[in-house]
C-alpha cells in the first residue's frame, strides 16, 4: 500500500473501503476475494497484541515504503520504512497475558482451524527451528571434511543435506470447489476423513454447487452411525471466501440438517449483520430453501434408481429424515413418498406397499408396529404366526413422527402398536360349534367381571388367537398415547 492507502484503509476505523478499492483497481485483481478484506477485522490483532507494526510497499512505480505502528489501535506513527521489495509486513507484538498463542501447537491449530482452505498459500514458520537446522547443516572445514581411514576402508564425509522445502499449512483449492463430476469417491471420502477426523466412511454426500441466483458451493455428508446409542450430532462448517466463520450457524441452513457433516461455501452471505436480520433475510431464507431441496432430491433419486442401497442405508439415515419432516413441512412434502418402513423380518416399505402386503381390512387400514421387540415379543410372535410382520419404530423421535404421519394421512390409515389391539391375522380360524363356546365363555367372564369390579356397564371381548399363551392384555392404542402425554407433561 502507498502512505495515502494506510491512511484510507488502515487509519479510518470505521471506513470500509472495499468498493472503492474495486473500482481503482478493476480488472487487476479477483474482486470476489476483495470483500471482507477492509473494516474492523484488522484491529482484532490488538486483542492479543501491545503493539502491531506494518511494513508495506506498494506495486505502484516510483512508491516509498512505509511503516505504521501503534500499541491501542487508537493512536499511530508512521514513517520511512526499510522494506525494499513489494508487499505488506504484519508484525504483532504479543501481550504477557496472551503468551500462549506463542506455543507451536496452539498457534498451528489455530491458523488450520479458519485457514485450513484458503486461496493462498499459508506457511507456518519457526526461526528457532529454522536456526537449529541451518547449525545443522553448516559447512564443515577443509581439514575435517578430508578422507577418513577406518576399520572398513576409506570413508568419505556425508554432504549436509539441503533442508526441506517449507510446505503450506492449507490446501488453496479444496474439494467444494471443484466441479462433481471432476470428484472420484475416494476424493470425497479422503476429505471427509480430514475434515471431520472420522474415519468411519459416510454413506452417501450431496454436492452443493449454485451460481446463480446466489453463489453457494459446498458438500453435505449424511454419516454412519457406529451403534445405536451413539448421539446424533452433526456439525456444518460455514466458510466466506475459503475462510472459516463458525460451525452450525442455524440462520443460514435448517435446524435438521445440523445433524448432518458437511461444509458450506457461500461468500454472498451478509456477515456483517445481527443473526436476528439473518432470520429475516429472504436471501438466506432462499439459500436454506435451496439446500433443503438438494436433500430431498438426493433422497428420492436414491429411492427411485438405488433401492437396495437406499434402503440399506436407512437405519442410519432415518433420523434425520423423519427430524426434518417434523421441523420441515415441506420437507415432508417433497420426501413423504420415499419415506420407508423396516419391519422385523428386516424388510423395507413404503406405507402403500405395506398396507398393500399385510392388510386384509381394506377399510380400516392399520400399520402394526413395535417400539420394543425385547418387551413386545410375544405379541410380534403371534403377529408372525398370522403371516404379519410389524414395522419397528424404536427410535427417540418415533412417537412423535407417528403422530405427524397419521395427520398427513387422516382417513387413509393409523398405526397400532402390535399390543393395542388384536387384528384378523392374530385370531384362530374358528368353526361355528367353538365360536358358540367363545360366546358362552365371554359371558360367564363377563359376570365375573362386573362382579369383581362393581361395574355393571363392563363391556368384554374373547377372542381365540394364534399364541399358546392363556391370555394377553391389550391397552388401547389412543388411551396409552394419552398416558404416555400426560407422564410428557408430569401430570
Amino acid at each position: 500500500m502507498t502512505e495515502e492507502e494506510v491512511k484510507k484503509y488502515i487509519n479510518q476505523i470505521a471506513f470500509s473501503g472495499a468498493v472503492d478499492f474495486i473500482e481503482k483497481y478493476q480488472g487487476k485483481t479477483d474482486d470476489a476475494q476483495i470483500i471482507g478484506h477492509f473494516g474492523l477485522g484488522f484491529y482484532s490483532s490488538f486483542m492479543v497484541s501491545s503493539k502491531v507494526e506494518i511494513d508495506t510497499l506498494s506495486w505502484i512505480p516510483g512508491s516509498k515504503a512505509v511503516h505504521w505502528e501503534s500499541e491501542t489501535g487508537m493512536d499511530f506513527t508512521m514513517s520511512a520504512s526499510d522494506l525494499d521489495e513489494r508487499g505488506t509486513y504484519i508484525t504483532l507484538h504479543i501481550a504477557d497475558d496472551s503468551k500462549e498463542y506463542l506455543d507451536d501447537f496452539t498457534l498451528r491449530s489455530t491458523l488450520e482451524k479458519y485457514f485450513s482452505f484458503l486461496p493462498i498459500e499459508l506457511y507456518f514458520i519457526n526461526e528457532s527451528d529454522e536456526a537449529e537446522n541451518d547449525e545443522e547443516n553448516k559447512v564443515i572445514d577443509v581439514e575435517e571434511s578430508s578422507d577418513v581411514e577406518t576399520a572398513e576402508g576409506t570413508q568419505t564425509p556425508e554432504e549436509p543435506k539441503a533442508p526441506e522445502a517449507p510446505k503450506p499449512l492449507n490446501d488453496t483449492q479444496p474439494l467444494w470447489m471443484k466441479a462433481a463430476k471432476d470428484c472420484t469417491d475416494d476424493e470425497y471420502k479422503e476429505f471427509y476423513h480430514k475434515v471431520f477426523n472420522d474415519y468411519t466412511d459416510p454413506l452417501f454426500w450431496i454436492h452443493l454447487n449454485v451460481d446463480y441466483p446466489f453463489n453457494l458451493k459446498g458438500i453435505l455428508y449424511f454419516p454412519k452411525l457406529k451403534n445405536a446409542y451413539e448421539p446424533i450430532e452433526g456439525m456444518i462448517k460455514v466458510y466466506y471466501n475459503q475462510v472459516f466463520v463458525a460451525d452450525n450457524i442455524k440462520e443460514i441452513l435448517p435446524e435438521f440438517l445440523m445433524l448432518l457433516k458437511g461444509v458450506i461455501d457461500c461468500p454472498d452471505l451478509p456477515l456483517n449483520v445481527s443473526r436476528s436480520f439473518l432470520q429475516n433475510d429472504g436471501y438466506v431464507n432462499k439459500i436454506s430453501a435451496h439446500i433443503t431441496k438438494k436433500v430431498a432430491d438426493k433422497l428420492n433419486g436414491l429411492f427411485k434408481t438405488e433401492r437396495e442401497s437406499y434402503c440399506s442405508y436407512w437405519d442410519d439415515i432415518n433420523p434425520f429424515v423423519k427430524y426434518g419432516c417434523l421441523k420441515d413441512d415441506k420437507f415432508y412434502d417433497k420426501v413423504k413418498d420415499s419415506i420407508i418402513y423396516k419391519t422385523t423380518n428386516d424388510e423395507y416399505f413404503t406405507s402403500d406397499e405395506y398396507l398393500e402386503k399385510y392388510q386384509a381390512d381394506k377399510e380400516n387400514k392399520t400399520v402394526c408396529y413395535s417400539d420394543d421387540t425385547t418387551l413386545q415379543a410375544q405379541y410380534i410372535k403371534i403377529l408372525e404366526s398370522g403371516g404379519t410382520y410389524p414395522v419397528v419404530l424404536s427410535g427417540p423421535i418415533d412417537s412423535h413422527f407417528i403422530q405427524l404421519v397419521e395427520y398427513k394421512n387422516t382417513g387413509k390409515f393409523k398405526f397400532i402398536r402390535v399390543d393395542a389391539d388384536v387384528s384378523e391375522n392374530m385370531k384362530n380360524d374358528s368353526g361355528e360349534e367353538e365360536k358358540a363356546e367363545m360366546t358362552a365363555i365371554a359371558e360367564a367372564l363377563l359376570e365375573t367381571f362386573k362382579k369383581v369390579s362393581g361395574n355393571d356397564k363392563l363391556k368384554l371381548q374373547v377372542e381365540s388367537i394364534n399364541s399358546k399363551m392363556p391370555a394377553i392384555v391389550l391397552l388401547s392404542e389412543q388411551g396409552r398415547r394419552m398416558q404416555e402425554m400426560a407422564k410428557m407433561y408430569g401430570m
